[in-house]
């Protein structure tokens, strides 16, 4: 059985960043809302190169808030592309914080996003046929 200690993120890290009071709830614990939008926009980053062109967020099918995020924190979403349709890519996104003056990390937030790739126009469009039924490569 393994520890939380043991716990690895799942997924390529896509961002890092800095917890700030900006970003604080009347409690002084960082808002759900920031923490939720760092991971919608590490999900678009993996879900454009995927798709070769712009996607939208269309359905957050899942977010689980296992601990809250404190200012000083550094925040790493880590996404793993779980499937890639005809024009929907469907990934998950975890979210580990690093406490400031602390060693390790721990993983904060989870979730399932949907994305669809759009036109200029932002109608749907196919996925790329070269990743339609296969994982892509991980972004360096």
């Amino acid at each position: 059985m393994s520890t939380d200690a043991e716990k690895q993120p799942i997924g390529e890290l896509v961002i890092r960043t800095l917890a700030m009071p900006a970003d604080t709830n009347p409690a002084g614990d960082i808002f759900g809302g920031w923490v939720l939008s760092q991971m919608d926009i590490a999900g678009g980053l993996v879900t454009k190169k995927v798709a070769n062109g712009r996607t939208v967020t269309v359905a957050v099918d899942s977010m689980t808030f296992h601990l809250p995020v404190m200012v000083g924190d550094t925040l790493c979403c880590y996404v793993d592309v779980l499937k890639i349709g005809r024009t929907s890519i469907r990934v998950n996104i975890q979210a580990w914080a690093t406490r400031q003056y602390e060693k390790g990390r721990i993983l904060v937030t989870e979730g399932i996003f949907t994305y669809v790739a759009v036109t200029a126009d932002r109608t749907p469009r196919p996925v790329d046929s070269e990743y339609v039924d296969a994982k892509p490569t991980p972004i360096k």
